[in-house]
């Protein structure tokens, strides 16, 4: 099975940046549109931000006018810019195509750990 590479998390300060990137293989990049979701220790995996293969963009409210996401399809790439950074968004982030539950568990990475200190 293939997996996403994140990476770019680290440790930041209050309101500080972070841009994450996912390392995709073409024929993921292509089934469908690709998104971002976090998880905090002791929560469920909660949606962040997705963007289509045209580049139309959806965001949770909870970072709408804070994160963007965006795309290279030269270099199957998606990346998360996150500025303005709260200790809510610490949590693990993870890339995946959007699609059903059965179809992402194909694909999920390690993550990439974000820590937002106050």
């Amino acid at each position: 099975q293939e997996q996403l590479v994140e990476s770019g998390g680290g440790l930041v300060q209050l309101g500080g940046s972070r841009r994450l990137s996912c390392a995709t293989s073409g024929s993921i990049f292509r089934l469908a549109p690709m998104g971002w979701y976090r998880q905090a220790p002791g929560k469920e995996r909660e949606f962040v931000a997705a963007i289509t293969q045209v580049g139309t963009t959806t965001y949770d409210d909870s970072v709408r006018g804070r994160f963007t996401i965006s795309r290279d399809n030269a270099k199957n790439t998606v990346y998360l810019q996150m500025s303005n950074l709260t200790p809510e968004d610490t949590a693990a982030y993870y890339c995946n195509v959007v699609a059903a539950t059965s179809v992402q568990d194909r694909y999920w990475g390690q993550g990439t750990q974000v820590t937002v200190s106050s």
